[in-house]
């Protein structure tokens, strides 16, 4: 068992995880924080998908020692409680999940694209979205989406 100490979305935590544990479990357990999803279990589904110091990672084979003393942001650090970021609110008017199992690691690789880009180019965003599966084929919606949300003019 080791100590560490990081932060989510914000918050200043301290936990004390057993060597293997992942950033996954961590999130899900001491955290309390239910919004990333455990899928394949093996880093190939990105529905995991968590910002960490501003990088998408995934999460369920990222140990928790490897996030010592560094900054994360989950689904739930998405915009300002009671109202919708720009990217969420995107995310609904395209109609960009069905399913939604992983619209949580959707959202933080979008996140983290348009934090590097402002006006991200389709070809862009499909780069950006590359570790991202969707068993519901969603991907054209989510492109708009991310279109959407940097301001840009979006057709069909």
């Amino acid at each position: 068992m080791i100590e560490i100490t990081f932060s989510v979305n914000g918050t200043r935590h301290r936990a004390t995880v057993d060597e293997l544990s992942t950033v996954a479990e961590l999130l899900r357990g001491p955290v309390g924080l239910q919004g990333t999803k455990i899928a394949c279990g093996e880093g190939t589904c990105g529905a995991c998908t968590v910002l960490v110091n501003g990088s998408p990672l995934l999460s369920c084979i990222l140990l928790a020692a490897q996030v010592d003393g560094a900054d994360l942001s989950t689904v739930e650090g998405l915009g300002e409680e009671g109202s919708l970021s720009p990217l969420r609110r995107a995310f609904i008017e395209e109609d960009a999940f069905q399913c939604g199992f992983c619209t949580p690691g959707q959202l933080l690789s979008a996140s983290a694209l348009l934090e590097r880009t402002d006006k991200p180019t389709r070809e862009d965003i499909r780069a950006a979205m590359s570790g991202n599966l969707c068993r519901c084929g969603a991907y054209v919606k989510i492109e708009r989406a991310i279109l959407r949300a940097s301001g840009q003019e979006v057709n069909v």
